[in-house]
């Protein structure tokens, strides 16, 4: 018997060198890997680099001190130490997290997560017994005197430091990622599936919009061409849109689907019409009511839009109500200016399912808005990046007409909205990202409008020379043109939750900014 406990502390030593010499060498060999892992992780995006560091350091550490007789009790508390701080970690992911990153090195990849917990556990305990068996296999007397009061209160004090630095480095990371925009994405396990590809035959067409059973393309050269797809992409359909009284000179002609009804209009000239899907031949519904160059159907016979202010040189958000006389209403503060007015309040303005939800997102610089159909209850954020002020060069000319100097930095790409997720294509890399992937996909980061908070980011592969040029989200799938094909993807359940307006569980709630 005595034999067997003097063997304990020894046989938990080996098992533990092997393992933290393992997991260390992994790390170190695959470093670069590791510390992106790590950079994805909820708990750790904000601090990467260092506990990257910090984990390789103290699994080597330890083993120095496992090696030695003289301090082989030490490692075997530092081995619990460190064992119950990986367990909280992974408890954490499992039970607190939207998803499940990967942040292991060697032969631990290859398990599941809930069979890592269970390893980790078991190793835990297996600490105890070393530690156990290098107390009892002392003299009698010793161990008479501690009655293993001293090692328990030892055991417990280590085990809730280890789970309040977890804890600790968890909330804070999360309020850095959060709050002060330190910039680290994170990139969940596969949140969209590339499901369907259907090849358009030409690069030239654009999202119109969508209903349960169709997508509705319009076409830059055609643009009284209208194409209906079926969500499937077994079926396809192309129409032409009547104008009566088409003897107006347009420039830029764009479809707007917002079933049953087609809505057309030229940012350059003030008029709108509207035709069924039905017949397709469109009327009149406004003109001369209102200029705008941008605008975005509500329902059918409201309209939200953006429009220059000749007052202050900046622009604004309206909304025109149709019918016999236009009323139209304004709202002046939901695009704030900075520096030169109509150049850095530039952006999208998009529209959620049935108009509940409006969102502007500015293209050079890190915020966005969401309001109301009414124009009100607005809630200012911001994307993950740092750009809080538009990098961009205006010169005036000879004639009093003002043009950018220079390409300006452009934030926010190509975007979308649908439920409650804004999916923005950021043109900025993060911290720990890599260069081939930004070189060969495009990264789409994902936002909870309601709440403002950053869900997790994404990449969307480029389709040979080809980069996504449009997008299209809808509560069953999120649609990409890429060049001549269009492509299909299925929603991961953690992105559904929050198209559904679901919680997931954190510890703490997202902040807004």
């Amino acid at each position: 018997m005595k034999t067997l406990i003097s063997f304990l502390p020894k046989a938990a030593a080996y098992f533990f060198i092997l393992l933290f010499c393992y997991a260390a060498v992994s790390k170190l060999l695959d470093y670069e890997n590791f510390q992106v892992q790590l950079a994805q992780s909820p708990l750790l995006s904000a601090y990467a680099g260092t506990v990257a560091w910090a984990v390789i350091a103290a699994e080597l550490f330890i083993v120095i001190l496992l090696a030695f007789p003289a301090t082989l009790r030490a490692g075997l508390y530092a081995s619990f130490g460190l064992m119950v701080a990986f367990t909280v970690y992974i408890y954490l992911i499992l039970n607190y997290s939207d998803f499940v990153p990967c942040s292991c090195g060697g032969i631990l990849e290859k398990m599941g997560w809930t069979e890592h917990l269970i390893f980790n556990a078991a190793a835990v305990l297996l600490s105890i017994v070393g530690i156990w068996a290098t107390h009892r296999s002392g003299t009698t007397a010793e161990f008479q005197r501690m009655r293993f009061t001293r090692p328990a209160i030892i055991l417990i004090l280590i085990a809730f430091f280890s789970t309040a630095v977890m804890i600790a480095l968890f909330l804070s990371s999360e309020y850095i990622i959060k709050k002060e925009n330190n910039f680290t994405r994170r990139f969940p396990h596969h949140p969209v599936l590339e499901d369907k590809i259907l090849d358009l035959g030409v690069n030239s067409y654009y999202f119109a919009g969508y209903d349960a059973e169709k997508v509705y393309l319009g076409n830059y050269t055609a643009p009284l061409t209208i194409t209906e797809i079926d969500t499937a992409f077994k079926s396809r359909k192309q129409d032409k849109v009547t104008l009566k009284e088409d003897n107006i000179a347009f420039k830029s002609l764009k479809i707007q689907v917002l079933p049953p009804f087609i809505f057309i209009s030229d940012g350059t000239i003030p008029v709108i019409y509207r035709a069924s899907l039905a017949t397709k031949i469109a009327k009149k519904i406004s003109i001369n009511d209102v200029f705008f160059n941008t605008i975005k159907p509500l329902d059918s016979n409201s309209l939200v839009f953006r429009a220059p202010s000749r007052q202050n040189k900046t622009q604004f958000i309206g909304k025109i109500t149709v019918g016999r006389k236009a009323a139209i209403k304004f709202n002046k503060t939901i695009i704030r200016a900075q520096d030169h007015g109509l150049f850095d309040t530039d952006g999208k303005l998009m529209v959620s399912e049935h108009g509940q939800k409006l969102i502007y997102v500015y293209y050079y610089r890190n915020q966005f808005v969401v309001f109301d159909k009414n124009l009100e209850d607005l809630s200012h954020f911001k994307t993950i990046d740092t750009i809080s002020k538009a990098a961009i060069d205006v010169q005036q000319l000879k004639n009093g007409t003002y043009k950018m100097a220079r390409p300006p930095l452009i934030v926010n790409g190509e975007m979308t909205a649908t439920g409650n997720v804004l999916f923005v294509k950021s043109n900025l890399m993060g911290r720990h990202e890599s260069r081939k992937m930004w070189k060969n996909s495009s990264v789409i980061d994902m936002y909870n409008i309601e709440e403002g908070g950053y869900i997790g980011s994404f990449y969307l592969k480029n389709r040979g020379k080809d980069k996504g040029t449009q997008l299209l989200g809808t509560p069953e799938y999120l649609y990409e043109i890429s060049g001549k094909e269009m492509v299909r993807y299925r929603y991961a359940q953690f992105v559904l939750n929050h198209l559904k307006r679901e919680k997931p569980k954190t510890l703490k709630t997202e902040s807004r900014h």
